[in-house]
């Protein structure tokens, strides 16, 4: 009995410290949801447990946890913390890669601190998840508590990571020296390196596809690229990717260039590069973006082929732009597409995932007052809020390997291109964000008005291909589907495995991920319900896509010899041009 009372009164100090951190990680818990509620234009200080209205402030969230599931939290993370400290230093990280390493499992001190830093992450996700509220400020929550547990990761610390450690030792202080010189080059340089960016150069072992800009004007560059056919489709190719990223995703490598396997198929390819803008654009508009560069390319490259239709190709935001400038054709009377492809864009709003946390009534009106009548968006604030969105993959990863480890990133051509961020104007963006993000006014007949004319999509009569990658972060499979409801033509809906980038650059030769089509037509409410009726299918969609392409691309013709047409057009530059090649 004394021997057992003994160990109870051993225990006890333990058990009187769990209540009181309890207590203290409570408190924190609820400073760190106000913190993160004002983070996203959420204002108050007040724990969000029972946020008051504020007379005179917008008003905040209705947040509130029931008392039996906060109890039953709390016990779990008692059981599990105190079965934790009875391991005491023979405790082991599981189930995390940042400390997989048997680094990690032979410092008993890491080790443990991984291990207690797990159990406090579980725990306050779980806290997260309690949480009556509205799903918007549920996931404001959740997404602040994932930012909060990234940073605070014992891997993000030289005093604890025993990777680090270790390789400080092996290399008696090398890697220390080295991180140091990682991370003032990465400060002169203003964005933190994800490879080596010394390996790449645009135009020679990136975007090297052979071709000619035949077009310019203040917004983009209009590249035509040389047919690797003897003849070519009558109809020509018209690529319009996004602004807010630059072109030669789509012409990384020859292996996994989108551009070059349009080219192999027969098809005469354009593809508009944008200006990365600068002061002189600072002023541009959301219909200076659609009459004078994505009207101008479709009607340029109608100029320049002869041909009354051309096919084209939108990616992400291009999509976006690129279906905006077909419904004001449509509504001058005008048909100048034989097809349309839309690759993971949003037409309709609604469901933007993790982005919605973003966007709220006073982030848009505070950046209408910051840009909204002139500047510029700064490139690598969009390279940051996208990186953030995977903060251990995109951000943290790179902070422990540069500055911790001392390794130079390897070569990888999409990171550098991830890097090689681009400008936006001001009115472009605000508008943007207001009209579409905002209030979903695209997805309404005749909301809206661009360059003159009401925009209904239900217009855009003709046939559509419309992609979306089933773990897209940025454009959710939902998002994407959403377009074959309001696009009125016929329409063919793939699915690609992996996410925004990946999913869409997946040349066939790899051999790689899988796509999903549905064979009967039909198109119900939901990407869940069209689910129920398709069919899984090996390897890359672009074979796929490029059999529907061949249907709408006319009979073949002899392959043009020049570049451009004539004197009216002719090879400005070689291609990738000088757009592409300036940096934000």
């Amino acid at each position: 009995m004394k021997q057992q009372a003994t160990g109870a009164d051993a225990f006890a100090p333990f058990q009187q410290a769990l209540s009181e951190g309890w207590n203290k990680a409570l408190e924190s818990f609820q400073q760190s949801a106000a913190q993160g509620a004002s983070a996203f234009n959420v204002t108050g200080g007040t724990p969000l447990w029972q946020i008051p209205q504020a007379g005179g402030m917008p008003e905040l969230p209705q947040i509130s946890i029931d008392p039996e599931k906060l109890q039953s939290i709390q016990q779990q993370y008692v059981a599990d913390a105190t079965d934790l400290w009875r391991q005491g230093f023979a405790a082991k990280p599981e189930g995390d890669r940042r400390f997989a390493s048997d680094a990690w499992g032979s410092n008993p001190l890491s080790a443990f601190s991984a291990a207690v830093y797990l159990l406090n992450g579980r725990t306050l996700l779980n806290m997260a998840d309690a949480i009556d509220a509205d799903e918007k400020t549920k996931a404001r929550l959740r997404f602040a508590v994932e930012q909060w547990m990234a940073a605070s990761s014992p891997s993000n610390s030289l005093a604890f990571n025993a990777e680090a450690q270790k390789k400080a030792i092996d290399t008696q202080g090398e890697s220390i020296a080295k991180g140091i010189q990682n991370l003032l080059h990465d400060v002169k340089q203003g964005h933190l390196s994800m490879t080596d960016e010394s390996a790449f150069e645009v135009g020679r072992n990136v975007a090297t596809t052979e071709g000619a800009v035949v077009f310019e004007n203040e917004l983009f560059q209009l590249l035509e690229y040389k047919p690797l056919t003897p003849k070519v489709y009558e109809r020509p190719f018209l690529l319009v990717p996004p602004c807010i990223n630059k072109y030669y995703i789509l012409d990384l490598q020859p292996e996994n260039s989108l551009i070059r396997y349009a080219n192999e198929q027969g098809h005469r390819v354009f593809v508009v590069s944008w200006r990365n803008p600068d002061e002189s654009l600072a002023n541009a508009t959301w219909d200076d973006y659609i009459e004078n560069a994505a009207i101008k390319a479709i009607h340029t490259v109608q100029d320049i082929s002869g041909s009354k239709q051309v096919n084209a190709l939108g990616f992400c935001v291009g999509g976006t732009i690129l279906s905006t400038a077909l419904a004001v054709l449509a509504a001058r009377g005008e048909k100048p597409a034989a097809s349309v492809t839309l690759l993971t864009t949003f037409l309709d709003f609604s469901d933007t995932g993790i982005l919605d946390i973003f966007v709220d009534e006073p982030m848009v009106a505070y950046r209408e007052m910051q840009l909204g009548k002139g500047g510029l968006l700064p490139g690598m604030d969009l390279a940051s809020t996208f990186s953030f969105l995977r903060p251990n993959d995109l951000v943290w990863n790179y902070v422990v390997g540069n500055y911790l480890k001392g390794e130079t990133p390897p070569p990888f051509d999409l990171l550098y291109w991830n890097s090689d961020a681009t400008n936006l104007p001001g009115p472009f963006y605000t508008w943007y964000l207001r009209n579409t993000y905002h209030e979903n006014k695209l997805a309404k007949p005749n909301a809206l008005t661009v360059c003159g004319e009401k925009i209904d999509l239900g217009k855009i009569d003709i046939p559509a291909y419309i992609y979306g990658s089933r773990e897209d972060h940025i454009v959710p499979i939902g998002g994407a589907y959403a377009s074959t409801q309001l696009l009125p033509g016929k329409k063919r809906f793939v699915m690609g495995a992996s996410g925004h980038i990946a999913g869409v650059i997946n040349p066939p030769a790899k051999k790689k991920r899988s796509h999903w089509i549905r064979d009967d037509g039909k198109f119900p409410k939901t990407q869940a319900e069209w689910l129920t009726g398709a069919q899984e299918h090996p390897g890359s969609w672009w074979t796929d896509w490029a059999q529907w392409l061949k249907g709408h691309a006319g009979k073949q013709i002899p392959a043009p010899k020049t570049y451009g047409n004539g004197k009216a057009y002719k090879a400005i530059e070689p291609a990738p041009g000088r757009y592409v090649k300036a940096r934000a």
